[in-house]
C-alpha cells in the first residue's frame, strides 16, 4: 500500500512512516489527523479507500 500512495501522490508526499504494531491496528493519519483506523471499522482498507480518505482531508 505504501508503495501505491507514493507512486500516486509523488512529490506531493514529504514523509511516510510506518509503525509496526500488533492486535490488528491499522490506523492512516494525515498530518496528524487519523483519517483511517482499522480497530474502528473492523476491515482492512482498500488502497482506493485510502485515496479517498486522503482526498477528503486535503
Amino acid at each position: 500500500m505504501a508503495d501505491d500512495l507514493l507512486s500516486k501522490y509523488q512529490t506531493d508526499v514529504k514523509g511516510l512512516t510506518l509503525v509496526p504494531g500488533g492486535g490488528g491496528c491499522f490506523e492512516v493519519s494525515l498530518n496528524g489527523k487519523r483519517i483511517y483506523s482499522k480497530l474502528e471499522t473492523g476491515e482492512y482498507p482498500t488502497v482506493g479507500q485510502i485515496t479517498s480518505a486522503i482526498e477528503a482531508n486535503t
